[in-house]
């Protein structure tokens, strides 16, 4: 087996890889237990956007420290990269603001999603796996 280089990937490159996939998990508090969604997003200004619909259980996270989490790692070679973005998920209200997120995140599901989140990166992490050469 061929051993793979780890390297540490700065906050620029992270929320670049980050930005360059569409779905990744949000983990919050859910009854005072650790919960994990997957959702699609944009990465916007270096925030991460997600979109939610009433009565989603991530709405309880708002106002407080999420964290957000993609990656890409290749099954076959184990190459790839991941990446943690912490910080506060805040729910956006502005007319202007909202109309703009509803036309360039999608819900991949078929529901009605008119919560807007925003999570401004507080802490962000990211590392990759390449070839060890």
């Amino acid at each position: 087996m061929e051993v793979r280089r780890f390297s540490e990937l700065s906050r620029a490159e992270a929320l670049r890889r980050l930005g360059s996939v569409g779905v990744g998990r949000i983990v919050f508090t859910e009854d005072a237990l650790p919960a994990i969604r997957p959702v699609n997003h944009v990465v916007d200004g270096g925030a991460v956007i997600i979109r939610s619909h009433a009565g989603a259980a991530l709405l309880s996270a708002v106002g407080t420290v999420v964290a957000y989490e993609a990656d890409v790692i290749e099954e076959d070679d184990r190459i790839g990269w991941s990446v943690i973005v912490t910080g506060v998920a805040r729910q956006v209200r502005g007319a202007e603001a909202l109309a703009r997120y509803h036309r360039i995140l999608h819900p991949w599901v078929d529901r009605d999603m008119e919560y807007v989140i925003r999570i401004e990166p507080e802490l962000v992490t990211g590392f990759a796996l390449s070839n060890g050469q």
